[in-house]
């Protein structure tokens, strides 16, 4: 499994010249390290008298950050699942007519799920954005460029898993499917994006920056 890897052993994997892991696989990792981020900024902050005002909230924004970090985990093997599903079509017979209309059938279903689950990445990853302006306007100021860290981590992985989805999109003959997922995906840019610059703002005016 992808997630039991070492960094070492998944860079190198992500190095190699195969699809999978790549890109999608990427953004769970960006995501989950992002949520990881502003759990170390809550952990940092509860239990310290000075921030006893706050606990209650770190506490909750706590427990949001730990489950978006452990399911943008699961992400991270999921999304290379699911892109090798696409290549096993690719792979399929193709010399009768009905191989030809098999294959392609199995293509385009390979492609609508190799698109919902960097869209699922994507969700995640602005979920933890909207989770960064509360801890990092409410959390220990001594971590507050591990918290800055987070929110750059996240909005990368939310812009990694909008490429994933587009460009399987792009090869997407439904075009219900292709418009449902296309106005789902500009929505939560649109989200994410105010959310990093509400966090992002918050995080210069703490460091003087």
């Amino acid at each position: 499994m992808l997630i039991t890897l070492p960094v070492r052993g998944f860079l190198y994997e992500l190095s190699q010249g195969s699809a999978t892991p790549g890109g999608g696989s990427a953004a769970g990792l960006s995501g989950a390290q992002s949520a990881a981020l502003l759990a170390m900024v809550c952990n940092l902050t509860i239990g310290h008298k000075k921030y006893a005002d706050v606990e209650g909230e770190m506490q909750e924004a706590l427990e949001k950050a730990l489950r978006l970090r452990d399911r943008l985990m699961d992400l991270i093997e999921e999304d290379a699942h699911a892109f090798d599903s696409v290549m096993d079509a690719y792979r399929l017979p193709k010399d009768t007519p009905e191989q030809k209309a098999a294959r392609s059938a199995a293509i385009q279903a390979g492609l609508k799920e190799a698109t919902r689950t960097p869209m699922e990445t994507l969700r995640h990853c602005v979920a933890v954005l909207e989770l960064a302006p509360e801890v990092v306007s409410k959390g220990n100021p001594n971590v507050i460029s591990d918290g800055g860290a987070g929110v750059l981590s996240a909005h990368a992985g939310m812009m990694i898993a909008a490429l994933n989805v587009q460009i399987n999109l792009n090869a997407i003959k439904d075009e219900a499917f292709v418009t449902e997922q296309t106005e789902e995906m500009k929505e939560l840019i649109a989200r994410g994006d105010a959310a990093k610059d509400k966090a992002w703002a918050i995080v210069a005016a703490r460091l003087g920056m």
